[in-house]
C-alpha cells in the first residue's frame, strides 16, 4: 500500500507544474471616480497608457472593474450600505 502511495504521489507532482498556470487568475485592478465616464475621458485614456508602459494591457493580462458615482457623492462613499 506504501508503494501506491508514494507513486500516486510522485505522479501528482510531476503533473503539477502543468496544471498551475491555468489555475491563476488574471489581476483586477478596481477604479472608482465620483465623475462621470465622459468628463474623465483624457484621465481613463492616461490610465490606461500608464498601465500599458508597465506591461499591463487590459484584457491581456489584467481586467479593471469600473465605477462611477456620477456626480453623487453619496454613491461613492458609501460602497452599498455595506462596512469596507
Amino acid at each position: 500500500m506504501r508503494r501506491r502511495a508514494f507513486i500516486t504521489l510522485i505522479g501528482g507532482l510531476a503533473a503539477w507544474p502543468l496544471a498551475a498556470p491555468a489555475q491563476q487568475a488574471m489581476p483586477t485592478i478596481g477604479f472608482l471616480a465620483s465623475q462621470l465616464p465622459d468628463a474623465i475621458t483624457d484621465r481613463l485614456r492616461g490610465f490606461r497608457q500608464g498601465l500599458k508602459d508597465t506591461g499591463y494591457v487590459e484584457g491581456e493580462n489584467v481586467s479593471i472593474v469600473y465605477r462611477f458615482a456620477e456626480n453623487q457623492d453619496e454613491r461613492a462613499t458609501s460602497a452599498g450600505g455595506r462596512a469596507g
